[in-house]
C-alpha cells in the first residue's frame, strides 16, 4: 500500500519540476525511483509539470461582460467589469492582491508605517516605465493619487483616500503618505482598481486621457462598449505577461459570450450562463473555473425616498426574500448565503456568530403593519449584463415577496448604460459588487455617509464613528469587535438587502493554462489573467 511518505516525495518532485529545479530527465529518474512506472511518470510530467511551465507568444482573446459605451480611461470613473479588466491589463498599482489573497508588490517594492499608522513610506520600483518610455518616479504617484483627492475630485475612490493630508516625494523613488488618522489598511486600499498609477503631465496632474499606463500590455485600440486591443509592454517591470497581444471583446449577452468560447472565437470568457453550465462542463475542450468569492449581490433601497425611508419597510423586504431558493434556482448553487451586511466569509474579520436572517413573510407583514401599510407595490430594475440571470433573480424574488403582501414588478433595463442610467438613479434595483480585500474598503466605498458609491444613500452616525475608530485600530481582536458592531447596524438598519455572495464562474479553452492558484478578487484571476496565464506549448 502506498503511504503518505510516498505522496510527500512525489509532491516534492513535482514541485521541483514546476519550479525548473530539475529537468525532464531528472524528473523521470526521481519519479521512477519513488515507485512510479515509466508511463505513469511520463503522464505526471505532461499533466502537472510541462502543462504548468509558461510559454511565450500568441494573442489572448477574451469576451467580457458588463461593458458600456460610457466607459472611460479616467481611473476615477472606472465602473464596469470591462474597464476593470482593461485597467489591470494596461495599468499598474502600488501594490497588488496575490492569488492567495495576500498583499504583494507592484509599482512599490516595499512599504512601512509609523507606529500609529499615520505616516506610510513607499519604496518604488526603479525599473518600471510607462508605455511611452517615460521613467516611473515618485512624481507620477503623487499626481495619480491627487487625482482622487480634494473637493473638486469626481473620483469614485475619493472616500477611500479622504484621510490623506499630504503626499510628498523623498527623492525620485520614495513617496511618503501622511494621514489625519491611523490607517492600517492603506496598502490594501491602494490596490483598489480606481487607484491606478498613470504618468504625471508637465503641470503635475494625472495624464490619464491617452490610456497610457505601466501595466503588462500597452493599449493600441479602444472603442468604449465594443473592444480593446493591446500589445506586450517591453518595459514591463513585473513577472508574467506571456502573451504577445491581448484582444478584449465586449459581449454583454451571456449566450453570445458562451457561443464565442465554444466556437473558438475567443479563448476565455468572464462569466458563463449558469443555466447551461452543466452542458458546458461536458465539453472536454472547455475548462470551468468556479471560485467562491466576496462578490456580493446587493438590492439597494434609496433610504431618502419613500417608502424606503421607513426602516420597517426595509426590514420587511429583507425578510421577504428566500436566499436559499435563489441560490439553488438562479445561481445553481454557485453562491454562499449573505446576511445583509457586507463582510463575506472570505474576508478577514467575518462575524460568523451573527444569526442568519431567514425567509419569514409573516414577520415581514408585521413590519409593514408597523409602517402603516397592509401591502406594498414596488418597481425593481435589473439587467443581465450585471449578472447572468439577474432579471430571473428579481422575478423569483417578486414571487417570494407576495407571501408578505409585497408586489414587486420586475423591470428589465437595457444592458448598456445600466451603471450610468439606473444605478444610483432608480430607488430599488439589482446591483453587484466585486470582492474587496478588507471590510474597511467596502464600508468606506458604499456605507460611509456621503460616499460616492453609497448606493442606498444611507447615513448612520454611529456606523461612521465606528468606521473611523476601526481604521486606526491596530489590535485585530478589537478591530474584529468593531466590525461586528458595524455589521449589526448595517444588517438591522441599513438600506441594502444583501442575500448572497456569488462565486466567480468563468471559463477558458483547454489550450490556455494558468497557475494552480487563481485569484478571487475579480473574474479572470483577479482581472490579471493577461499577466498570469499563457498558451500551452
Amino acid at each position: 500500500m502506498k503511504d503518505k511518505n510516498d505522496d510527500l516525495v512525489l509532491d516534492r518532485i513535482i514541485s521541483a519540476g514546476k519550479n525548473h529545479q530539475i529537468n525532464r530527465r531528472n524528473f523521470m529518474s526521481y519519479a521512477t525511483a519513488a515507485g512510479l512506472t515509466v508511463s505513469a511518470a511520463t503522464g505526471l510530467w505532461t499533466s502537472q509539470v510541462s502543462a504548468q511551465t509558461p510559454s511565450q507568444g500568441g494573442t489572448f482573446r477574451v469576451a467580457i461582460h458588463n461593458a458600456n459605451t460610457a466607459d472611460t480611461h479616467d481611473p476615477g470613473q472606472y465602473i464596469s467589469i470591462f474597464m476593470i479588466n482593461v485597467a489591470h491589463a494596461s495599468r499598474s498599482y502600488l501594490a497588488q492582491i496575490n492569488p492567495d489573497s495576500t498583499l504583494g508588490p507592484d509599482m512599490a517594492d516595499s512599504w512601512s508605517a509609523s507606529a500609529d499608522a499615520k505616516v506610510w513610506t513607499f519604496e518604488l520600483n526603479r525599473n518600471a516605465t510607462f508605455h511611452d518610455g517615460r521613467k516611473f518616479t515618485s512624481r507620477d504617484v503623487i499626481a495619480s493619487l491627487r487625482h482622487h483627492i480634494g473637493e473638486k475630485s469626481t473620483s469614485a475612490a475619493k472616500s477611500l483616500v479622504a484621510n490623506v493630508v499630504d503626499i510628498r516625494a523623498d527623492g525620485d523613488h520614495t513617496v511618503v503618505i501622511e494621514l489625519d488618522t491611523g490607517l492600517a489598511d492603506l496598502p490594501y486600499i491602494l490596490t483598489d482598481y480606481h487607484l491606478a498609477i498613470v504618468p504625471a503631465d508637465s503641470d503635475g496632474n494625472a495624464d490619464w486621457k491617452s490610456g497610457i499606463g505601466a501595466g503588462p500590455y500597452r493599449l493600441t485600440n479602444f472603442e468604449a462598449g465594443v473592444s480593446a486591443s493591446f500589445v506586450k509592454h517591453d518595459g514591463w517591470h513585473g513577472e508574467g505577461a506571456y502573451f504577445d497581444a491581448v484582444e478584449m471583446l465586449a459581449i454583454n449577452d451571456p449566450n453570445a459570450r458562451q457561443t464565442a468560447l465554444v466556437s473558438g472565437a475567443v479563448d476565455a470568457v468572464s462569466s458563463v450562463e449558469l443555466k447551461t453550465l452543466s452542458l458546458l462542463r461536458r465539453r472536454s475542450d472547455i475548462k470551468i473555473l468556479n471560485l467562491p468569492s466576496g462578490s456580493a449581490v446587493t438590492l439597494p433601497m434609496h433610504v431618502t425616498t419613500a417608502p424606503f425611508d421607513d426602516n420597517h419597510v426595509r426590514t420587511a423586504l429583507k425578510l421577504s426574500i428566500n436566499r436559499e431558493e435563489l441560490i439553488e434556482k438562479i445561481l445553481f448553487g454557485t453562491a454562499s448565503l449573505g446576511n445583509d451586511f457586507h463582510i463575506s466569509p472570505s474576508m478577514p474579520y467575518y462575524p460568523a456568530d451573527i444569526p442568519q436572517r431567514s425567509y419569514d413573510p409573516e414577520k415581514a407583514k408585521w413590519h409593514l403593519k408597523q409602517a402603516g401599510l397592509s401591502n406594498l407595490d414596488l418597481d425593481m430594475s435589473a439587467a443581465d449584463a450585471i449578472m447572468p440571470g439577474a432579471v430571473d433573480f428579481i422575478t423569483l424574488y417578486s414571487e417570494q415577496a407576495k407571501a408578505a403582501n409585497i408586489n414587486i414588478k420586475p423591470i428589465r433595463e437595457p444592458n448598456d448604460g445600466y451603471w450610468t442610467d439606473v444605478w444610483l438613479k432608480k430607488p430599488f434595483i439589482f446591483s453587484k459588487w466585486g470582492a474587496r480585500p478588507t471590510p474597511d474598503t467596502m464600508f468606506t466605498l458604499a456605507y460611509k455617509t456621503g460616499a460616492a458609491w453609497s448606493e442606498a444613500f444611507w447615513s448612520n452616525e454611529r456606523f461612521d464613528e465606528l468606521l473611523l475608530k476601526a481604521k486606526a485600530e491596530l489590535n485585530d481582536t478589537v478591530r474584529a469587535e468593531i466590525y461586528r458592531d458595524m455589521s449589526l447596524i448595517a444588517r438591522d438598519e441599513g438600506g441594502t438587502v444583501l442575500p448572497m455572495f456569488t462565486n466567480y464562474v468563468y471559463a477558458r479553452s483547454d489550450k490556455v493554462a494558468h497557475p494552480d492558484q487563481i485569484g478571487s478578487t475579480w473574474e479572470l484571476d483577479g482581472a490579471r489573467a493577461y499577466q498570469r496565464w499563457w498558451f500551452k506549448s
